[in-house]
């Protein structure tokens, strides 16, 4: 509940040399501040948005100059043989969510394409391109995200056209028909084109376009080592982890020896109570 103030407050004596708030004191000096302030903002403003269209012309220039030389690239990239599935495994991200099926399906893609639309800000397109395989009759499975004028993202794919028996997705439908948790079989690589999801947010999708296509071949070079390395980084956490845990589970049943030896020492003092009571 709100305090109210008294009506009848006497009013605080002004003192001799004090501004009133209506004459052309500190207050209207700010006031006049303010208005000059809200103008440089909106001049600020202005050739904030006169930078951004700036950029996009030469974002737009670069995309078209860039293109020659990816296109290039990807001649010489299908003579290494596995070079984007090596890639994919390599990378961070992308490697926990492929599976074995994913990686032998994957041995099969020769090209990866990232298009720029024309104004880049309304969207792109990824392409994977494969030859004959056991696994689906495309020869390319694109996935494409655009951005309308109201800034509502979405997105489009490519229907892939699983041989018999094949669909690696078919089998993380049946596991939810089952009703098994995701973490005890995670849905196949190949899910991604099928998900509509949040085109905004898709970040595998933002993976593959800002930080794979622009230098793939950093990740097919991550030397042995380092994955190595890595391996061995995880299972020590592991390791401690279970340490940890094998620890506690000690710690816990040593308090459960400890009180069933005080309650079998209880029992006897009351047995022997009550013999010489009798």
């Amino acid at each position: 509940m709100s305090a109210k103030l008294p009506n009848n407050v006497p009013k605080k004596p002004k003192m001799e040399g004090e501004n009133d708030i209506s004459s052309n004191g500190p207050d209207a000096q700010a006031q006049e501040a303010i208005e000059k302030i809200d103008e440089l903002q909106t001049d600020i403003d202005r050739l904030n948005e006169q930078a951004s269209e700036e950029i996009l012309k030469v974002e737009q220039k670069y995309v078209k100059l860039r293109w020659p030389h990816f296109q290039k690239r990807s001649c010489l990239i299908e003579k290494i043989p596995n070079f984007w599935v090596t890639t994919f495994i390599n990378h961070p991200q992308i490697s926990t969510l492929l599976d074995e099926d994913d990686e032998e399906a994957l041995h099969f893609l020769t090209k990866v394409e990232v298009h720029e639309f024309e104004d880049i800000k309304t969207g792109y397109k990824i392409s994977f391109h494969f030859k004959e395989n056991p696994y689906f009759e495309n020869d390319v499975i694109s996935k494409e995200f655009h951005m309308n004028e109201d800034g509502d993202p979405s997105c489009i794919s490519t229907p892939i056209r699983w041989k018999e028996g094949k669909d690696l997705t078919k089998r993380e439908m049946e596991n939810n028909a089952k009703g098994k948790r995701k973490h005890e079989d995670p849905e196949s690589f190949f899910s991604w084109f099928n998900d509509p999801g949040d085109a905004g947010a898709d970040e595998l999708g933002e993976v593959i376009k800002d930080d794979i296509w622009p230098n793939p071949l950093q990740y097919y070079l991550v030397p042995e080592g380092e994955l190595d390395d890595e391996d061995e980084e995880d299972e020590d956490i592991d390791e401690e982890d279970d340490e940890e845990g094998a620890l506690d589970e000690e710690g816990a049943l040593d308090d459960i020896d400890e009180e069933e030896e005080e309650e079998g020492e209880d029992d006897d003092e009351e047995s022997a109570r009550l013999k010489n009571e009798g």
